[in-house]
């Protein structure tokens, strides 16, 4: 066993938040693939018809602020999701470059399915609600910081 140079510590990988961070994503995103199959939807697919279901109508814009992604990546996921008839990409009649996003009425009753998913990440979790809401309030203000640095 080769002993770490002094000072190295910072640079072993279970030392970094950004593996802790990383490996738990990953873990998270297996947690859920099985339930969103069911559902007949990826992970971001997900996200983006939880964007929907708060608020129906928004921009691709609207929606691509709102997961903090570029509205380039969500196209062919937008498009997907239009084949999937989950919901219509209409191009707004007072800007022809904003595309409105409505969801389908097949995309309205796809809410009603997924409405155990938070639950069942819930028990998988192992936490309990207290504990779920204060981590995902740390990770809140962990990802606000950052991004005031970017």
């Amino acid at each position: 066993m080769t002993d770490t140079p002094a000072g190295c510590d910072a640079l072993q990988l279970d030392n970094q938040l950004c593996f802790a961070l990383y490996s738990t994503s990953l873990m998270m995103t297996k947690t859920y693939k099985p339930l969103l199959q069911a559902l007949g939807l990826t992970y971001p697919q997900y996200l983006v018809m939880l964007v929907l279901w708060e608020r129906d109508g928004l921009t691709v814009g609207e929606v691509s602020t709102r997961m903090l992604t570029d509205p380039g990546s969500l196209t062919p996921l937008l498009k997907r999701l239009e084949g999937e008839g989950l919901l219509d990409r209409v191009r707004s009649k007072q800007d022809e470059r904003v595309v409105l996003l409505h969801l389908t009425q097949k995309g309205r009753d796809l809410q009603a399915q997924a409405k155990e998913v938070p639950n069942c990440i819930l028990a998988a979790s192992g936490l309990d609600m207290e504990r779920l809401r204060q981590l995902q309030g740390q990770l809140l203000a962990l990802r606000d910081s950052l991004q005031e640095h970017l």
